[in-house]
Formats: structure tokens, sequence, C-alpha cells
């Protein structure tokens, strides 16, 4: 006879391999037809609202892996969040004006914007950003991520740009607005300012260089035979040079050198004659720097004065202690030149070229112009040492080209009017990690104003009139106009109409007799767009609310989006936008370094889930500290597809046992042997554990406490030795029942516990429940953890057992290889335990010899008592030998019994009975 078919083997749909980058696409169809997202929102529509407000990604190129590790966190959160008593909807999110489109249009895609008007470039980046949308779409919903996909916001549409409008209007009301020139971070490549946000920092090739300067009029303290010496390493900004800043309070030489007579402070002397190249020099005198104010020096190449001033900001780190000072290219520089009248010098124009106000250089590039302005020092006797030396400088973060500091008139967001309120909205906002609070609050405390206009097309315009006199026109009545022109036209009817219809009809100034106005071309940075989402998207849509409870980006963000979030959420509200803040760090490849494609060592996200799945991608995710940077790799993605693979294999255990089983056919509590209440301790504790990971955004412990859970306590304890139950008793036994009722919990709990993390995986394994009525586990709620009275002393004493059990296995493997027995079923074990050792196995009322996997077991004498071909294993000894008798063909014990039954005589006692027992059921 054949006893295979009279085993209760595993039965189930739910293929072993996943096959995930087949089935996914098709899962992702089943939720697009369902609306599932509609259907969460109305599952929780009278929850209280979580609100996870998604920063904007910009809508160029495909998504990397950057992208796709911040939407699956996003997606984590807001999953789990609907699944424990909130209701959590997303919108997503694209940022759309600025430089990246504008250049794609123009270089990319061959448009010559010189042949169209401003307003229908406009027109062409737009339609090119909705092309990006949709392409980002498509990649961020493979990921699985789910969302109002059809409903996001968009920086460009008009009622976001309205907003945008109002955010200004109220900005400027409460004073916060001006036009001030004054040097800024200035991109010759892009044309335009930027803000500290848009600056990156990569080495740089620069000339360094000691000038003296003559000094002319040295009011008693100085002679004229002496030359301040000062240190730059930008050559090309001493045309724009008016003058020299000592620190008031410094100590400063007069030394003799190489036959001449220099100045430069004290506490300098020796680096800087060391970088002179002076063998050997003498100090004459010592001046204090409040002395020389005032003192004029001859400029080293035109017929003019350079004024000595007293500076703060003059420092001792580096150079002389005296500073060269260009007020149209420095901030410090600007600032003291404004204390002493110095005019406001900037001889390069917008596209970093040397102007008429640099004679001699006119129509060079800035960076060119440094060679021949050395060479001209040298001519004049001035240069005092050339040097090259490669340091840290500011880039354009589109461009990846150097800036240079350049004073222009520009509108700016005055940030100390309200840093304070800034400073405390920080320290009220929850952050994770907490050194975010430090990272964030030192930005605010030490950033300067914010430079808000931008000298592009492709943005949104500052609603700014002019009137005849130059007055600039901000009014709550401009500000409302404007903004419902946008919400109605869109930003683009600031460039296709004439001024006079854009201003409310009969709008008349003082400052324009004749009824003439002019407005304002630039556009705003875009970190103001995105900075405004909250009032564009927050305060815009019924669904959400402001602030939110959670905004998540990666940690540039700090000096990005969460940075102008802050300041125009705390000027038009007078708070933080934002509850808390979580950010993570950048993906980099296996061996840590940054990704590119001259290295050639991306992993792209697409390619990944076309090779393993989505689910593998957002299992990764879970795997590592996302809160520093990552590495990822085709290696580090293999280990995570075979952690995968045991979580599947799990589930497709616990449904291929639970075929015959319902909720109804579930044992009592009182009814369940130890082993199954010690396994739902567990679970329990994996409940609690998991949960609580979530609510701290902690999700490699959800990974590492699940994948324990399946290869520990499932797969090497409780489904190993449950197998002999499940397969080999009869249907309706109570043991197989009672693992049975375990599994059943287990699985109900697996399945929701893993859904925000493998949402394919996890509704894929919902489908294969039959005793669960929701549409999909998206549809449910997290499990809760029952309270068991018993639960401590239950786990202490199985953990005990846990703990032989090792040392029996290990037992059994020496044995093994040893070549005493082959499988376990094959040995007979006895333990030979202490005292301590002994009570606990003689409490368990468990058939031992199924716990252990083999097909005898005896308990010997004491510890002493045991035989020299026993193991010892600390609090017991053990003696593996073969088991007696023959193997069972149904169940796979060696026992003597096997024969006994002359209508069965393959099978043990047991057995031969079960196989009876059914048969007469059966007929």
């Amino acid at each position: 006879m054949d006893y295979k078919n009279t085993l209760l083997m595993p039965k189930t749909e739910f293929p072993m391999r996943g096959n995930l980058p087949k089935r996914e696409p098709e899962m992702q169809e089943k939720w697009e037809n369902m609306k599932i997202y509609n259907k969460v929102q109305e599952h929780t529509k009278d929850r209280p609202l979580f609100i996870l407000h998604d920063g904007p990604p910009y809508a160029n190129g495909d998504i990397h892996m950057g992208h796709a590790m911040n939407k699956i966190l996003k997606d984590f959160i807001v999953r789990y969040k609907s699944m424990s008593g909130f209701s959590a909807p997303y919108v997503p999110g694209w940022d759309t004006h600025g430089l990246p489109i504008e250049t794609a249009l123009t270089k990319n895609k061959k448009v010559n914007r010189k042949e169209m008007s401003v307003a229908e470039f406009r027109k062409l980046c737009e339609e090119y950003a909705w092309t990006q949308i949709e392409g980002q779409r498509e990649q961020f919903k493979r990921l699985g991520v789910r969302g109002d996909w059809e409903n996001p916001y968009v920086t460009m549409t008009p009622e976001y740009e309205a907003q945008q409008i109002l955010v200004f209007g109220e900005m400027a009301k409460k004073g916060y607005i001006y036009k001030g020139l004054k040097p800024v971070y200035w991109s010759p490549s892009s044309e335009s300012a930027l803000a500290e946000a848009e600056i990156e920092y990569q080495d740089k090739k620069s000339a360094s260089i000691y000038v003296g300067f003559e000094v002319k009029d040295g009011k008693g303290v100085l002679e004229q035979d002496e030359k301040i010496v000062i240190w730059t390493t930008t050559p090309w900004t001493i045309p724009a040079n008016l003058g020299i800043s000592v620190h008031p309070d410094l100590e400063y030489s007069v030394v003799r050198a190489n036959g001449e007579k220099f100045v430069l402070a004290t506490d300098l002397l020796s680096a800087a004659a060391k970088e002179l190249d002076w063998e050997e020099y003498e100090t004459v005198r010592t001046v204090k720097g409040k002395d020389m104010d005032r003192i004029t020096a001859k400029h080293p190449l035109y017929d003019r004065e350079s004024l000595v001033m007293l500076g703060e900001h003059v420092t001792t780190d580096a150079g002389t202690g005296c500073v060269h000072t260009a007020p149209g290219h420095g901030e410090d520089d600007f600032l003291v030149g404004q204390q002493y009248g110095l005019e406001v010098l900037c001889p390069v124009d917008e596209k970093g070229v040397m102007t008429k106000e640099a004679p001699g250089f006119e129509g060079l590039f800035y960076d060119e112009a440094n060679k021949p302005i050395t060479e001209q020092l040298q001519e004049k006797g001035a240069l005092l040492k050339l040097a090259f030396f490669t340091h840290s400088y500011p880039h354009d973060w589109r461009t990846k080209k150097p800036v240079i500091f350049r004073a222009t008139a520009q509108w700016f967001a005055s940030i100390k009017d309200f840093r304070s309120e800034l400073l405390e909205a920080v320290k009220e906002t929850k952050w994770v990690p907490a050194w975010g609070e430090t990272r964030l609050y030192n930005m605010v405390r030490d950033r300067g104003d914010w430079c808000i206009s931008r000298q592009r097309a492709w943005g949104v315009p500052i609603p700014v009139f002019y009137a005849e006199n130059g007055e600039p026109i901000i009014s709550d009545e401009t500000i409302s106009h404007v903004s419902a022109l946008f919400r109605e036209h869109g930003s683009n009817i600031w460039f296709e109409r004439e001024t006079k219809d854009l201003l409310p009809e009969g709008f008349s100034h003082e400052g324009s007799p004749n009824g003439t106005f002019t407005r304002e071309m630039d556009i705003m940075d875009v970190w103001f767009d995105s900075g405004s989402s909250h009032q564009a998207v927050l305060h815009e849509r019924e669904d959400l609310q402001r602030p939110a409870d959670l905004y998540l980006e990666g940690s540039d963000q700090y000096r990005g989006w969460f940075n102008s979030s802050l300041s125009t959420g705390v000027a038009v509200t007078g708070k933080a936008p934002y509850k808390g803040v979580l950010s993570h760090g950048f993906a980099l490849d296996g061996q840590g370094r940054k990704m590119s494609k001259s290295l050639g060592n991306t992993v792209v996200p697409a390619k990944v889930m076309n090779q393993l799945g989505g689910d593998i991608l957002r299992l990764w995710v879970a795997s590592v500290d996302y809160q520093a940077d990552v590495r990822v790799s085709d290696a580090i993605l293999k280990q995570v597809a075979e952690v995968y693979r045991k979580i599947r294999n799990t589930f497709r255990f616990l449904l291929g046992n639970l075929d015959d089983f319902m909720p109804s056919d579930a044992v009592e509590w009182s009814e369940l042997r130890d082993v199954d209440r010690y396994m739902l301790v567990k679970l329990n504790k994996l409940i609690d554990k998991v949960k609580k990971a979530y609510d701290d955004y902690e999700f490699a412990v959800i990974y590492h406490a699940v994948h324990n859970f399946c290869t520990i306590e499932l797969s090497s304890f409780y489904l190993d030795f449950a197998k002999d139950v499940l397969y080999i008793e009869g249907k309706d036994h109570r043991d197989r029942r009672a693992i049975q009722t375990v599994l059943h919990q287990t699985l109900l709990a697996l399945v929701k516990l893993t859904a925000p993390i493998l949402p394919h995986t996890a509704d894929e394994v919902w489908e294969q429940i039959q005793s669960e009525q929701a549409e999909s586990v998206q549809l449910t709620d997290m499990p809760e953890s029952s309270s068991i009275a018993d639960a401590a002393a239950l786990e202490e004493k199985w953990d005990a057992f846990m703990g032989l059990r090792d040392d029996v296995l290990k037992a059994l493997e020496a044995a093994r290889n040893e070549k005493v027995i082959g499988k376990s079923l094959t040995a007979k074990i006895t333990l030979y335990p202490d005292q301590k050792a002994k009570a606990l196995l003689e409490s368990v009322e468990e058939d031992l010899k199924q716990l252990f996997i083999v097909s005898g077991f005896e308990l010997g004498g004491d510890l002493e008592s045991a035989p020299a071909e026993a193991q010892a294993f600390g609090s017991v000894k053990i003696k593996v030998e073969s088991a007696e008798g023959e193997t069972c063909e149904r169940c796979w014990i060696v026992t003597p019994e096997v024969g006994t039954d002359s209508e069965h005589p393959g099978l043990c006692k047991r057995c031969a009975e079960i196989v009876k027992r059914e048969y007469a059921t059966n007929e």
C-alpha cells in the first residue's frame, strides 16, 4: 500500500517561488481596479488624521535609489498608520520649476529660446515637466507605493501658484520681504543668483597670492615706505578692491624683510614669513589694529585709494590679518564697506565676464582674468608670492560649476526679523534622528537673509509692480488680485499680458501720476516654491491639515526643504509646518562610494524590480540603518532576497497546513499544550516589538524580528517538530488542531505585520486565507497581542528547554558527522541532566522525542552516571546511538513496533491505528 496518500501533506496554491517581477504588476493592476487607495481612505475615514507630507522630488529623469528609498520609507509609515487607528492620506507631489528643465529643453531638446517669447518657452517647460511627472509616477507606483496618484500636487498648477503668491504677500505684509543691493552667491553658468540651499562644495584648484599695498596716508601710525600685506585666493577680485579690513583688537607688526617694510598681524607673522619665503626678518615696531583706522593705501593696479577699516570679521585662522575688501564680492566686505560709506563696485557681469569697471581686463571671464591680474601685480612690484592649492569651493548644485559672490539688486526674505520664532519652532519639533534639531538650529541661527529672486524664465514670478518713481508696490489688493489671476489662468499670464492688465481695475498709486506701471521679471527661488507647500497643499486640500505630523526626506534637506518650509511656515502662521521631521542618508554602492554613471556603479530601481521584484527592494530598505548612509549592491540584494525567500516559505508552510482549518476548528486556550502556548507568547512579543518599531520608525528592528521569528521560533523549532503531528495524526486530532490554532493566529499576525513592508506578498498571502472576508489585508488593522497570565513563567521554562534542545541538536550533529546516525529520526538519545535540567525535562508534558525529533528518548541518571561516550554540555550529558527497530513507511520513526500490525506490516503501531481510524471514518 502507498501510505503517502494517508499523510496530511500541505495543500496550497501559494507558490514557493515568488516570481515577483511578473506577479507584482498583476497585483498593482488589481489594486488599481479596486481603487484600493480610496477604499482604505473610506475604511479609515472616521479616525484621527496622520499626515505625512510628501517632499516633492524634481520632475526630471528616471528615479534613482535615493528616490526609491525615500518613497518606500514613506509608504511603510503611511501603510502602518492606516492599519493602526489613523486615517493616513498620502498625496504625492512634484517640484517642477527651475533650471534643469530649462537646460533639458535648450541643450537636450535643442530649443532656441531666442526665437520665442518667454511665455512660449514657459509653455514648453510645462509640457516637458508633465511628461517627466508621468514617467516618474509609473516608477513610484511600481515600487508599490500607495497614494492619491490621480490627484498629486504639482508646484506649477494654478491653485498651487495662487497659494504661493499669498505666502509671499503675507511675508511682505509683515515686512519680511525687501529688495537690496548686496553680494549673493551668483552662478555664471546659470546666470542667476542662488540661495545657500543651492550650493554644494567641491574641490577646486585656486591661486593663492600675497599682495603688498603701499601706504599713502599713514595717519602718523604707518609710514609711506611700508606696505600692508593682504592674502587672497581670488585674484580676479583685486580690481574691485576698495579697502583693507583689520581687527581693532589685534596687534600688528611692522617688519623688515628683503629690504622692505611690511605690515601684518603679529599672530600670523611666523606662518606668513614661511609662506613668503622670508629667511630673515625683524620686527620694527607694533601697532594696534584700532590705531590703523582710516589709513589709506594705494591700490596696486589703479590710481585710487584703498581705505583701511576696522572689522570684527577679521580672524587669525589664515592669511595676514589684513583682509582684502571688495564690497561687491563678499558679504563681510559689503557690510564693513557700508559702515564706511564705500560704493558697491562689482566689475563682473551676469555671465562672469569682467566689465569696463576693471580696466585692462574687460571681456575676460573672471577665472581667466586671474593670470593677467597676477602678472600686472608682478610688474608693479606688488605681488609678494603666487602659489596654487586645492580647497573646498562653492559650486552651483545644478550645473556643478563654481559660483562667485557678486553684488546685484535682489529680493530677500529677512530671516533676522523672525529668527527667534524660527529657533523656537525648531525646538518644538520632534527630530529623528535627534541630531537633526542641532543641525537645523545652527543653520537657522547662523544663516543670513534668504535671496529669493532668480533671473530665469521657468518659475513663479515675483508679484511686484513698480511705480514710475521706481517704488515697488506690494499690497493686499495687488497680491489678492494676482493670486486670483494665477488660480484662474496660471502664472504664465504674468508674461502674456501687459502690466496694466495684471493690476486691479482702476488701480492707482501716488508714485505713478501718469498711471504707468512696470512689473518684476525675476522669478522666485524654487525653494520658495516647494517651501510654500504647507500653504498650497496642506492648507489648500480638504483631506489634509496643517501642521503635518511628519516631513521625511534625505539629510540634504536640512538646508533645503526642511529649512525653506520652516521659514515660510513660521513667517505665515507663527509655527513650523511640521510636528516631526525624519531624515535618511544617501544610497551608496557596495563599497560605500557615491553612485555615478562615470564610475558605472549605479543600482537602478527599475532594474532591481525587473530582476528581483519591488518587495525585495522594499525589504532592503527595511533592512538598513537608513538614518545613516546605506550601501546597496547586487550581492547585498541577493542576501535580502534570501531572507525574503525564508519569509515567503514560512507563509507557504502556514497556508499549506491550514488548508483544512477554519476558525471554528480552533482549540480553546485551556486545551492547548504548553508548547503551543509558548509559541503564542513568542508571537505576542513579536507583535508588540514590531508595532513599537513601526511607531519609532525603526524598520531594521522589524526586518530582524520577523526574520528571526520565521527562522528560529518557527522553522527551527515549532514547525520542525509540528510536521510529525500535522502530517501524521488524524485530521481532527486535538494536538493537530491545537497546532493549527497557533499557525492560524501566527499567519494572520505575520501577514498584517509585514503588509506595510511587503504589500504585494502580503496581499498574495491574504488571497489564500479562506477564513478572512476583507478584500485586502490593507483593509484590516494591525494584530493585537493577547494578555496571557502565566506568560513570563511559560517563557522562562520553555526558553530554558530551548537551550537544552540546542544541546541535543549539537550532539546529534556530532554523531552524524561521526557516522553514528544518519537523519535525526534514526537516533535514540539518553540525557544525563543535573537536578535543574532534570526537573525541567520532567515538567514537560509533551512527547520529548517528538520535540527533539528523534525516534527514541530516555532520561538517564545524573551527570556523574553518564557513560564515557556521552557528550558534555554544561547542565547535561547526551548519549547518541542508533535507534533499534525498523523504519515506519509512513512517519519515518525507527521503532521495534513496525510490523506488529498484520494489516499494515510496514507501519508502526501509531500509524497503523491512525490509518485504520481514518479509513473507517472516510467509509
